[in-house]
């Protein structure tokens, strides 16, 4: 499956995005890995399967420990990392592995299956690795009658690796009281109660319909908080429901520079997107550097508004104003741009001493 390079001077002519177009070309790789969907356009990187939408909206609830989801289309690529995609082989080789003693009681997914089926067989495919080997599985230990049983252990699990950073936390530390955008989300018509039915509607990773997507891009921070003897080592998590991402570690660097872009799925039942700021460290728990919620709900009113609407020119949709009552630094705008909605904020980090954090979210439609 690897793609071969005409020689060493035209190695950079065959770019990375048009590599990848090779791979989504494979015969193996133009349907979903999970559910044969046509023309997945999404793929974990760190299991080298090609997935379609609504099977990446399982992946990413799965954590980045187990899979990693970018599109092929909306995530810029390098050559390491179509190389790393090329050597694992593609959705044919990869499902005799991870399939390898699937059951005949157990039925794989179809394009137009739930969200539930779906995040059951995922689960049990990759997270609990149950199909792999036939020698150590050969009576694939899955009982048809306590599949809602088994589902639910399963769903409750996803939330290990999110809960494996939150134990990092001091014990000491708050709970966030801070959220920008209430004011303007109730602008919007969002009720509080609504806010609450997002979280009981989340409780069950994976259980629940996507509406679209949000691609994060940290762009920096500033004036971060000293956890080291003179610096720090710091990265971000996003975290939205029981989905997870975090940026790579700048090492010994209060203002570092990310502009690392990371991708979400976005729940029917939107609930906030927590950014939390760690210090890495080699020997001991990751220290605590503060964090913020936003709400989103706002952005994604405006995207879907925009997709009813003739309107092509750029334009501002609308603004959070930065004060006292809120963690703004400056106001937040809510754009379109060249078609995107995008909005810029930037954030005092709570619950810490100091620092500020750079963001930019651009609401992503599910046809992308």
């Amino acid at each position: 499956m690897s793609i071969q390079h005409e020689n060493p001077e035209t190695k950079d002519v065959i770019c990375p995005q048009k590599r990848i177009a090779d791979l989504m070309h494979h015969a193996g790789n133009k349907f979903c890995a999970d559910c044969g969907t046509p023309e997945p356009r999404w793929v974990s990187s760190s299991l080298g399967v090609f997935i379609c939408i609504k099977c990446s909206g399982i992946h990413r609830s799965l954590g980045v420990h187990i899979s990693k989801v970018l599109s092929l289309k909306l995530d810029e690529w390098t050559d390491e990392q179509v190389d790393a995609l090329a050597k694992l082989g593609g959705n044919t080789l990869l499902n005799k592995k991870y399939e390898a003693c699937l059951p005949s009681n157990i039925r794989k997914p179809k394009p137009h299956s739930s969200i539930e089926e779906r995040s059951e067989f995922i689960r049990r495919k990759y997270e609990m690795q149950q199909f792999v080997d036939c020698d150590d599985n050969l009576s694939c230990p899955i009982i048809p009658s306590q599949g809602r049983s088994i589902s639910l252990a399963l769903a409750q699990s996803s939330t290990s690796y999110y809960n494996s950073f939150m134990d990092k936390k001091p014990s000491e530390k708050q709970q966030s009281k801070h959220r920008i955008g209430n004011a303007f989300r109730n602008s919007w018509g969002r009720k509080d109660s609504e806010h609450k039915a997002a979280k009981k509607s989340t409780s069950l990773a994976g259980m629940v319909e996507f509406v679209g997507l949000i691609k994060v891009n940290v762009v920096k921070g500033t004036h971060l908080a000293i956890r080291d003897v003179m610096t720090s080592d710091p990265y971000v998590i996003l975290s939205l429901g029981h989905q997870s991402v975090k940026t790579r570690v700048i090492k010994s660097n209060l203002n570092p520079v990310w502009n690392e872009s990371l991708m979400l799925s976005i729940p029917e039942n939107i609930p906030p997107l927590k950014v939390l700021v760690y210090d890495k460290d080699t020997f001991s728990t990751d220290d605590f550097m503060g964090e913020a919620e936003i709400d989103i709900q706002p952005l994604v009113i405006a995207a879907k508004a925009y997709e009813k609407s003739n309107i092509n020119e750029s334009m501002q949709l609308g603004k959070f104003v930065a004060s006292n009552d809120n963690t703004l630094v400056r106001d937040g705008i809510i754009s379109l741009d060249e078609g995107k909605i995008k909005q810029e904020i930037s954030v005092r980090l709570q619950n810490i001493e100091r620092g500020e954090l750079e963001l930019e979210l651009e609401c992503v439609p599910l046809t992308q």
